[in-house]
């Protein structure tokens, strides 16, 4: 099993998960570098590692503006000619003014556009920012955090219509960027993760029934989802996986 940790970027550094995300890849040998993107300041414990380990880099960055994701490229490319791993962790389900729909008449057409630019549109233009830096002869990963519940052939419940189609919506997104980044770089792995249920404020308010087994730290969903990125090969890019590996319908 091949890391592709020496010169990573995680996007949404800020929630629980890519926290994790970001401490995990510094406790690897082989990592180079880090660079640690979020819409507000950096989490204090960010802060904190970052005045003792040099690899870390904390980038502000907005997935809503595009001007502060390019700006956030401009700083990466001061730092490295590549990238062996691109891992979008930002997510948006719920807000002040912002939460899951239980039925037509609570849609939001202000909200919908918010969830599609945080979920969908945001990673796109990251990729586009930085896709270049991916595209070298050795092995790299591009991976867009998803969720189970945007996958359309899972959908058995209906409701939460901007989260779930936000998350469809990124999920179409990974599987054309797998088509077209492979004409330029055939080792570049693109995909699809769902973390699983994580016991972070994303989750706080929907985690009542999700049985105690099955509510994740941040850092055991973290380890999996690193594992799972470690084990993948060319032939998976294109693809949505759970973090333990078993593939998901798009």
């Amino acid at each position: 099993m091949t890391s592709f940790a020496r010169r990573a970027f995680v996007c949404g550094a800020r929630g629980g998960l890519g926290e994790a995300l970001v401490e995990l890849l510094l406790q690897r040998e082989e990592t180079e570098q880090v660079y640690a993107t979020s819409r507000e300041a950096a989490s204090p414990r960010l802060l904190a590692l970052s005045q003792r380990d040099s690899r870390l880099i904390l980038l502000p960055m907005d997935l809503c503006r595009e001007e502060t994701i390019a700006a956030a490229s401009r700083r990466v490319r001061e730092g490295t000619e590549r990238l062996d791993l691109l891992i979008n962790a930002a997510g948006l389900l719920h807000r002040e003014g912002i939460s899951p729909e239980k039925r037509l008449a609570d849609i939001d057409p202000v909200a919908m556009a918010e969830l599609y630019a945080v979920n969908a549109t945001g990673p796109l233009l990251v990729a586009k920012h930085l896709h270049d830096l991916l595209r070298h002869r050795d092995r790299a990963a591009l991976i867009n955090l998803s969720a189970r519940v945007g996958s359309i052939d899972d959908n058995r419940l209906g409701g939460w219509y901007g989260y779930r189609s936000s998350k469809a919506a990124l999920n179409m997104l990974t599987r054309g960027l797998s088509i077209e980044l492979k004409r330029r770089a055939p080792r570049l792995v693109v995909a699809a993760v769902h973390p699983g249920t994580v016991d972070t404020d994303l989750s706080a308010p929907f985690r009542r029934s999700v049985p105690e087994e099955n509510l994740q730290t941040p850092a055991r969903a973290a380890g999996k989802i690193l594992d799972l990125i470690d084990a993948l090969t060319e032939s998976d890019s294109g693809r949505f996986f759970a973090a333990d590996g078993a593939p998901i319908e798009w």
